[in-house]
């Protein structure tokens, strides 16, 4: 399982014409999912996601997080996240789960997510076509991979 984690200063998401999701300051969750993920991932990016500190304190400092700053969060379905790019010019998806695997997983990871911060997520929908808008604040963008958790 693979995040990217962009602190934002608002983000939204827009699914024909409708927006779905819209936050103020907090982190947009990109989350890409392969086969080979369990709960045991979930349970451990979700919490590595929620206690992520990437907000300033009062000096300045990246030193709080999601949870100290009660900001909100939108996870977004990636599976492109996974693309093998080695050979040649199109990317290859084939490690990114199918549907019947990914969309249980996905929502299993929101709801780990909404227990580990006590609030709702927002989320776009697996498998639209989104439009995501954010505002990246810093820029902070992280990759996470909880199958290199050293």
């Amino acid at each position: 399982m693979k995040v990217v984690v962009q602190r934002v200063s608002k983000a939204s998401v827009t699914i024909d014409g409708r927006k779905v999701a819209d936050i103020g300051s907090g982190l947009l969750v990109l989350l890409g999912i392969i086969n080979e993920d369990t709960q045991e991932d979930i349970k451990w990016l979700s919490n590595k996601v929620a206690n992520l500190r990437v907000f300033g304190d009062e000096n300045g400092v990246m030193n709080k997080s999601l949870i100290d700053m009660n900001g909100d969060a939108i996870v977004v379905s990636q599976f492109t996240l996974h693309a093998l790019t080695k050979k040649g010019n199109r990317p290859s998806y084939i490690k990114a789960s199918k549907p019947d695997i990914a969309i249980p997983m996905y929502e299993a990871f929101v709801k780990q997510l909404e227990i580990d911060l006590g609030k709702n997520v927002q989320t776009g929908e697996f498998g639209a076509d989104m439009k995501v808008e954010l505002l990246n604040d810093g820029p902070v963008t992280i990759i996470i991979d909880s199958k290199n958790k050293e």
